[in-house]
């Protein structure tokens, strides 16, 4: 398969995975409250959350930075992605890529656009563009979250220290397509690409390096 087609199919994933990831995002939030769930089975529920913070609820910083740095972070793996292709890398390999850069945009989406798109969802169904504007600035939107998988649910032993007595409940994190995508792309990378992965980020130091010489070698 020749570059060219290698990016058109990086491509093609892209943009399918981020339209079923924005139509769910838009569905979701259009048609159900804040903290609304649907049963689909006894261990699998379309719960409603947003998420101010990183994949799986997790907030270590605040938004407006963490916003900005994921914007960098993708414009990293766009570069990156152009290099792997441009290099003929094998195409299970770029789509691992892909992968990543889709669900890493479908957060940005929210990130950026939802606070001013939108008006909340606690108590009520939000409104697309609403009159007296959105719930938030740009840049502040919060991530729609909607797979909640409680495969197990249930009441600790009272002899278990600490925990004893308390719920437990596996798995807890409530997260998006775009956290699914960015995990299964990662996952793959490191247990059947490892090595790919060096070696491409050797290369990629090795090339900076190289043009660092260059531009130190022109006269002034």
């Amino acid at each position: 398969m020749s570059p060219a087609k290698k990016g058109w199919g990086a491509v093609l994933i892209i943009i399918l995975l981020l339209v079923l990831d924005q139509t769910l995002k838009i569905w979701i939030k259009t048609h159900m409250q804040l903290h609304e769930s649907i049963k689909i089975t006894s261990w699998f529920y379309i719960y409603f959350t947003e998420n101010p913070g990183m994949a799986f609820g997790i907030e270590i910083i605040g938004k407006l930075p963490l916003t900005l740095f994921r914007i960098v972070v993708v414009i990293f793996f766009a570069y990156y992605l152009y290099k792997v292709v441009k290099d003929n890398y094998k195409f299970s390999y770029i789509a691992c890529v892909a992968l990543i850069f889709s669900g890493a945009i479908g957060n940005i989406v929210d990130s950026v656009f939802y606070g001013v798109l939108f008006d909340h969802s606690a108590g009520q169904v939000a409104t697309f563009l609403p009159e007296g504007g959105g719930y938030a600035n740009w840049l502040h939107g919060k991530v729609v979250d909607m797979f909640y998988f409680p495969l197990i649910d249930v009441i600790l032993p009272e002899w278990i220290p600490v925990w004893g007595g308390q719920n437990f409940i596996f798995f807890r994190p409530i997260f998006n397509l775009a956290d699914s995508t960015i995990c299964v792309g990662v996952f793959i990378l490191f247990i059947c690409y490892r090595h790919t992965l060096s070696k491409s980020l050797s290369k990629e130091d090795e090339e900076e390096e190289e043009e660092k010489e260059k531009n130190a070698k022109k006269p002034a």
